[in-house]
C-alpha cells in the first residue's frame, strides 16, 4: 500500500462502541495488507488502549493512528492525560492495569512516550509478522 492508505487516524470522543468500530477498521486495514495473522493481536490490544482513553482522558477524547509498515503495524493511542500507565503488578483484585498485561502478552512491542509539555501521552504496540525473522516475540 502506498501514500495515505497505509495509516489511518480518527481523533475523536471515545464510547462504548468507539472500540467496537476502530477494530473493525483496523481489521479491514490489516486483512487488505495481507496482514490478518496480526490482526488477531492487535485487535484485543486496541480495545484496551480505548478503554484506558475511555476511563482516564478527559471528555474520553483521543487519537488513534494505525501506521502500516513492511510485514506489521503500529497502533497509538494518544490523549490529553499525562497520568502514565503502568501494568498490575501482580494483584489479580487490583482496580487496573491488567489490560496492559494483555496488550504486553499479544503484541510483540509497546510502550509509552509522554508528551513534552507534559499534558498527555501515547502508548502503543507493533505487531509484526511471523515471517521477520529479525523481530521475534519475546
Amino acid at each position: 500500500m502506498a501514500g495515505d492508505e497505509s495509516q489511518y487516524h480518527a481523533e475523536l470522543a471515545m464510547g462504548a462502541h468507539s472500540a467496537r468500530h476502530l477494530r473493525r477498521v483496523l481489521r479491514l486495514y490489516l486483512v487488505r495488507s495481507g496482514l490478518s495473522d496480526e490482526a488477531d493481536a492487535a485487535e484485543p490490544a486496541l480495545t484496551e488502549l480505548v478503554a484506558n482513553v475511555v476511563r482516564h482522558a478527559p471528555g474520553r477524547r483521543g487519537r488513534v493512528c494505525f501506521l502500516l509498515r513492511p510485514g506489521g503495524v503500529r497502533v497509538e493511542a494518544a490523549d490529553g492525560c499525562p497520568d502514565l500507565p503502568v501494568p498490575a503488578a501482580g494483584d489479580a483484585l487490583g482496580g487496573g492495569g491488567r489490560g496492559l498485561v494483555i496488550v504486553a502478552a499479544v503484541t510483540d512491542r509497546w510502550g509509552v512516550t509522554p508528551y513534552a509539555d507534559g499534558r498527555g501521552k501515547t502508548v502503543w504496540f507493533e505487531c509484526v509478522g511471523k515471517a521477520n525473522p529479525s523481530s521475534p516475540r519475546p
